[in-house]
């Protein structure tokens, strides 16, 4: 099954000239699309998410911060309907090691606090179901100082963990997710 996904990244991290007390602010957006034409039976998928940033670099290496993400997905199929809205806040560390004037690689690690709910329509009746719990999780990447403290990220994949417990006895979720070589996200960046 081949799905086609756009993903435009926001993402910002510190550049070989980063001097400490600057601050980083950006994020990134996403979304993915997957349609199914079947004699009939059509079934559409698309997802969206929105995860801004910002950051205090308190020495040339390293920068903590505050991120959060709103996201949502929704499937269709015949009269059947399932959204799911989820909500993350939580915190990063970066540290960042120059290569030399032009590059410079990095590694993100992101914890924090998520809900989620979702939404089942079965042409009749819609059953809603709200959960909380955690995520924890490592995206490595390389930057590209392009001018000034304008850059270009490159990522392809990380390490994640994320748990999440569903109100009123229902089920423990958890997944563990290694992305290496099946995502791959560009951005641009400015360290103020």
């Amino acid at each position: 099954m081949k799905k086609m996904l756009v993903v435009i990244a926001l993402a910002v991290v510190s550049f070989a000239n980063a001097q400490k007390g600057t601050v980083l602010v950006g994020g990134s957006v996403g979304y993915s699309s997957h349609n199914v034409s079947n004699r009939g039976n059509d079934s559409k998928e698309s997802v969206f998410n929105f995860s801004p940033r910002v950051g205090y670099q308190f020495n040339d290496n390293w920068t903590v911060g505050g991120e959060f993400t709103v996201a949502t997905a929704k499937e269709e199929f015949g009269n059947n309907e399932n959204k799911i809205n989820n909500f993350a806040l939580g915190a990063f560390l970066r540290y960042t090691l120059p290569l030399n004037q032009t590059f410079s690689v990095f590694a993100d690690l992101g914890a924090g606090f998520q809900n989620q709910k979702d939404e089942v329509y079965n042409g009749f009746v819609t059953t809603t179901a709200k959960a909380d719990g955690m995520y924890v999780g490592i995206t490595p990447a390389i930057f590209i100082n392009v001018k000034k403290g304008f850059g270009l990220n490159f990522n392809i994949g990380g390490l994640g963990y994320s748990a999440l417990s569903y109100e009123h006895n229902g089920p423990d979720v958890n997944d563990f997710s290694f992305s290496f070589g099946k995502a791959f996200n560009i951005g641009i960046s400015k360290n103020f």
